[in-house]
């Protein structure tokens, strides 16, 4: 990994949020990206498109390997939807040259739902009841997490009971943080937006989202993860990938935010291994023909991630902010699939091997 300096990419095309700027210099200045470009190693990037560092919203994190595979694909933040125990997370938390995470810590889970059968998941998990619900925040707030997950499951199917997730939900916004719930049924699905969940992680896979569940979301400003690799796992075999599809094109048909997020993970007992850092380049892929447009997939991988989750420092360049960044040859604002062409990867400066 290259030492942290100052340096200058000149005739690099720029992803503004919106488009590609003509070619023009980015100052890489330690962690930030500068504006002067005195003193700077320069690099001509001969008309290469620089996009901000990649967000991929919804990982789960195993060890430091696991952010070094990010990394390596342009992915400079992952969002943790499952990381324990809290001494793992603390291990993980400031490492440089490699990508930044922020995290939900340890699930809030039912007593008989698929999760509670995922290898080392503690007992601690597990919340019959609002007090429960309200003790598992306190206990996560206790370690810092970054925001609150929950797993929605559909009545019958061995969830939490809806008083102990909007326990739950009510708790994470009393303490000013987030709650993410993740539902994989029409009928999960249903629950987590009626609870008043800031985002809902997944698609149905037995069904496309009701019109009422998305009339809600649109005004309740919810926002949605559909992390469409896992869910074709998940249905593969079973259904065509259609449906889910077609859940991600109303959401977005209907205005409601859609973020980027792969489940990316290496557990044994969940519907798929999903690689860390290259599935995100398949999400986009999977968002395409869902129906958004190269431009707002990117936006949903960058700016968006940043201001839904309230990482103020990252999701654009500007000067100011970390200097998390990917240099890819092609135009993924026309072909999305040119985001795999990474020529160049810098976590807050640093600069970092890749795929």
């Amino acid at each position: 990994m290259a030492a942290l300096g100052k340096t200058a990419l000149v005739n690099v095309r720029v992803f503004d949020g919106d488009g590609l700027t003509e070619p023009r210099t980015v100052v890489i200045d330690g962690p930030v990206i500068g504006t002067d470009p005195a003193g700077a190693r320069e690099v001509d990037a001969a008309g290469a498109v620089l996009l901000p560092g990649l967000i991929d919203a919804h990982v789960h994190l195993h060890g430091p390997e696991t952010l070094d595979a990010l990394a390596r694909w342009g992915v400079t933040t992952g969002l943790d939807m499952a990381c324990w125990p809290h001494e793992l997370v603390t291990s993980l938390r400031g490492r440089t040259g490699t990508a930044d995470f922020r995290t939900a810590g340890l699930p809030a889970i039912g007593p008989a739902g698929n999760h509670v059968r995922i290898p080392g998941m503690p007992p601690e998990a597990v919340i019959l009841t609002p007090e429960d619900a309200r003790r598992h925040v306190e206990a996560r707030v206790a370690e810092g997490v970054d925001y609150i997950k929950g797993v929605a499951e559909a009545p019958g199917d061995g969830g939490p009971t809806v008083e102990a997730l909007q326990a739950l939900v009510d708790a994470a916004h009393a303490h000013g943080l987030k709650a993410v719930v993740h539902a994989v049924t029409v009928g999960a699905y249903e629950l987590a937006v009626g609870l008043g969940a800031d985002f809902v992680t997944h698609v149905p896979v037995n069904g496309v989202i009701r019109p009422e569940d998305i009339a809600t979301m649109q005004a309740g400003h919810q926002i949605a993860v559909p992390t469409l690799i896992m869910m074709e796992g998940a249905v593969a075999g079973r259904a065509p990938v259609d449906g889910l599809l077609a859940s991600v094109a109303s959401l977005h048909r209907a205005g409601i935010e859609v973020l980027a997020g792969t489940d990316a993970n290496a557990v044994p007992g969940v519907p798929r291994a999903v690689a860390h850092g290259e599935s995100l380049h398949h999400e986009f892929e999977l968002l395409s023909r869902a129906g958004l447009t190269p431009v707002e997939i990117l936006r949903s991988a960058t700016v968006l991630p940043a201001r839904a989750f309230g990482l103020a420092d990252r999701g654009a360049i500007e000067p100011g902010l970390r200097a998390d960044l990917v240099l890819v040859d092609g135009d993924p604002t026309a072909d999305i699939t040119a985001t795999r062409e990474i020529r160049g990867v810098w976590c807050a400066g640093e600069q970092v091997t890749t795929a």
